[in-house]
């Protein structure tokens, strides 16, 4: 039956192999409250061995976008897994959660499975850096769905927090701060339009162009950034009145998240530094400011809302993380986002 089954497109024993090839990086994400090993049909994980008093589960799901095409074309499959773990893990840091564990799914053409390992290992490395615990996950060959060289990722991750210490923004008054964290880069949104400016310019992305020291290619895949540990150190320093996750549709449609309704945001322009990528794309596709706004994340990976009283306290607690934190504006009775 495999080798009908293989002849098909599907090789089982290509997926045994990519399991053993994974499982030294799975095990790199351990935690004690994990139980049982890989290769269940669920991932088992004992939340009794832990110390809320008023737990609430906190869950986020996401994938990497059409990033994915970029890794496709450089060939180069070990950054794209920090990425789905990133877009994960700080949708729920945003709610005021601590990452427990995550799963992944990889949907190929053609199971490869060095390929597939490349992958987990960026998954691992992320889920380590994020704290979570990878216990599961599924790779699917579907060969006539994708390319034998293609394939997709989503991810799934759960957290936990006490009730009292969730992040609403139902706090959050006229003139609190607004502090923004440094990205590293475009991290993993607006990339339909990233892939369509490079190729409008007619640039491969193995050019160095812009001043940049490595291939426009590389500069374009640097894995977002994850802030659990920047957010961990702010929470024992300060009180966190809102936080948002800086993603698709830039800071217009983002930082209104956290918000009540009845308020908004004023930027002030220049009050952090702009990456040179953000720079490199505005200028080969002639964009405005405010589309640059609207679509990308212009530097600022998450944004955070303070009192007044407490910023310069939790600027030291976010670089304490080792991450450049900036004051970019106050909240406002003026709803929607304004840039001065």
């Amino acid at each position: 039956m495999s080798d009908r089954y293989k002849a098909s497109g599907v090789d089982v024993e290509a997926g045994y192999q990519a399991v053993e090839l994974m499982k030294k990086h799975i095990q790199r994400t351990d935690r004690k409250e994990v139980m049982g090993g890989v290769g269940a049909f669920g991932g088992l994980f004992d939340v009794s061995k832990m110390s809320y008093e008023e737990p609430v589960l906190i869950s986020g799901t996401d994938g990497v976008g059409t990033k994915l095409k970029l890794a496709f074309d450089m060939d180069r499959h070990d950054t794209v897994g920090i990425d789905l773990v990133a877009m994960c893990v700080n949708d729920i840091v945003a709610q005021g959660a601590d990452p427990l564990f995550f799963l992944d799914y990889i949907a190929c053409g053609k199971n490869d499975p060095e390929r597939i390992e490349q992958i987990v290992k960026g998954i691992a490395d992320g889920c380590v850096e994020s704290g979570a615990a990878l216990i599961g996950g599924e790779t699917a060959e579907m060969p006539g769905m994708y390319q034998e060289d293609e394939y997709d990722l989503a991810g799934f991750v759960v957290g936990m927090a006490n009730k009292p210490d969730l992040i609403t923004g139902t706090e959050i008054k006229p003139n609190d701060v607004v502090i923004g964290i440094a990205s590293s880069g475009v991290h993993s949104n607006g990339f339909s339009l990233v892939r369509k400016i490079v190729s409008d310019a007619s640039i491969a992305l193995t050019d160095q162009v812009g001043g940049f020291d490595k291939t426009i290619g590389d500069v374009l895949l640097e894995p977002t950034k994850i802030y659990v540990k920047a957010i961990q150190a702010l929470k024992q320093k300060v009180t966190i009145k809102g936080i948002s996750h800086i993603t698709g549709g830039g800071f217009y449609e983002n930082l209104p998240r956290m918000l009540p309704d009845s308020l908004g945001v004023e930027l002030t322009r220049g009050s952090w530094e702009v990456p040179p990528i953000f720079k490199w794309l505005q200028e080969t596709a002639k964009m405005t400011d405010d589309e640059m706004m609207g679509v990308f994340n212009m530097g600022i990976g998450m944004a955070v809302v303070v009192s007044q009283d407490e910023k310069d306290e939790a600027i030291r607690a976010i670089e304490s993380a080792n991450e450049s934190a900036y004051v970019i504006g106050h909240t406002t009775e003026t709803q929607g986002v304004t840039l001065v």
